[in-house]
């Protein structure tokens, strides 16, 4: 499996549980969001049909009569119900529904019974499929055949006698009988529906749109894997790359040396030399790749101390001075005279410095000159390696400080360079949290600008 499928395939099960985990989420809320409006729609409408109910019940209470047969003084006081019986052809005016309280007769019906449980009076829109009998319960759903929904609340009235009456508490009293008020759901019922079907609907519209984003999340998501993915392969590439010529090179002198016949073994010190070189230079490789990783990986134990970057630019420019009178080239410093210093690895800031001086020189043809400037601003130390070389093209100067990158692979090796220079130094720059600036113009030279707090 190539490295395209592998990320595929991982993108994809990233965005396959981004998208599980967040449409489980949004259809836990969803449904508990539905559940609780539901559940207020509910409490709404029993508090509407209680409230209708006990405004009805204070009404009727002074009215209704101790008589056994209360048909008459019924009819008078609800001459809009239809009584057991007797023939219902109720006409009422307006004034004669609001006294009852109940106007809305569309969405509400009433029913009345005496203290025995017999049905005395009723709505004429009161369902048909009510029993005649009475369920004391105070709540009540009911289903007719044609599955319409009602709910209906059941209160006790007592008598105008029996509520004046001041020595009996008045829920002890025998009651008159019963008052049920009852409540069509379909409005309920349409709402709720309507709420299922947003759920339906909205859900699958939802899922959809966290799909689409978690496949784009997950690839933003993986976007900087891949890259260190893709660096890493080619970091191994190269160093497989650059470890094959030295050792390839070391293999074929000591073949060489083998083969020699004794009468030309005046020849091994100096292919011994060539195997020294190239075991140098396997080493510093080892070195420098260990160095990268410990500083990319922050693993120096080491904690900070004061540093002199006065010292450490004299000294390295002590240092150098023979190997640029060697190429013909006038290397100089300029250090202030107060001292100037910050917290790190001071081998760490040698080697930085070093790095660029070395590139400097050894990119700078004879006669030309190589300049090291410190400075302080700001509490921001400044370090800038100036050189009169052959310059860096404008499209490799984003590249120059990747590792084993070269600008001219063929003059680099000349020079004995293994393109791990500059990714130091931009590693240590960062160790210390720096920034690490390139200006250059290809013949006329580079500014390699070190800015460290101090």
């Amino acid at each position: 499996m190539n490295s395209q499928q592998l990320f595929r395939r991982s993108r994809l099960r990233l965005a396959a549980w981004y998208a599980l985990v967040m449409g489980g989420i949004l259809g836990l809320l969803g449904s508990g969001m539905a559940h609780i409006l539901v559940q207020a729609n509910w409490a709404a409408l029993e508090r509407e049909i209680e409230s209708s109910a006990g405004t009805l019940h204070d009404s009727l209470e002074p009215m209704l009569p101790p008589a056994q047969d209360p048909t008459g003084v019924l009819q008078q006081i609800f001459p809009d119900l239809c009584v057991v019986e007797q023939p219902c052809e109720p006409n009422p005016s307006l004034i004669q529904r609001h006294t009852l309280g109940i106007s809305d007769r569309t969405t509400y019906y009433i029913r009345l019974f005496d203290n025995q449980g017999n049905l005395l009076a009723y709505s004429p829109n009161q369902p048909e499929s009510l029993s005649s009998t009475l369920n004391p319960d105070t709540w009540q759903t009911l289903q007719t055949k044609d599955s319409q929904r009602y709910h209906q609340f059941t209160t006790i009235l007592h008598g105008a006698a029996h509520t004046h009456a001041l020595d009996e508490e008045p829920h002890k009293a025998p009651s008159w009988g019963y008052l049920q008020v009852g409540r069509t759901l379909a409005a309920f019922d349409a709402e709720r529906q309507r709420l299922q079907w947003i759920l339906i609907g909205g859900l699958p519209l939802a899922l959809g749109l966290v799909a689409v984003s978690s496949w784009w999340l997950s690839g933003r998501a993986m976007q900087p894997i891949y890259q260190s993915y893709r660096q890493q392969q080619q970091f191994t590439a190269n160093a497989a790359h650059e470890l094959r010529s030295p050792l390839a090179s070391l293999l074929a002198t000591v073949e060489a040396i083998l083969r020699l016949p004794p009468t030309q073994s005046e020849q091994v010190p100096t292919l011994l030399k060539t195997v020294e070189r190239q075991g140098h230079r396997l080493s510093q490789l080892v070195t420098d790749l260990l160095l990268l990783t410990s500083l990319e990986q922050n693993t120096t134990a080491q904690p900070p101390q004061p540093c002199c970057l006065n010292d450490i630019v004299a000294d390295l420019t002590e240092e150098f001075a023979e190997l640029a009178a060697t190429t013909q080239i006038h290397l100089n410093h300029q250090i202030p005279d107060i001292e100037i210093r910050i917290m790190g690895q001071e081998s760490q800031l040698y080697r930085l410095v070093s790095n660029l001086m070395a590139n400097a020189i050894q990119y700078t043809p004879p006669g030309g000159s190589v300049m090291v400037c410190l400075a302080a601003h700001d509490r921001i130390a400044t370090i800038a390696v100036k050189d009169t070389g052959i310059g860096i093209p404008l499209e490799a100067q984003s590249h120059v400080f990747e590792r084993f990158y070269r600008v001219n692979s063929d003059r680099s090796r000349k020079t004995g360079g293994m393109g791990l220079g500059l990714a130091i130094a931009k590693a240590i720059v960062q160790r210390h949290r720096g920034q690490l600036a390139l200006d250059s113009e290809m013949g006329q030279g580079s500014v390699f600008t070190i800015s460290l707090p101090s």
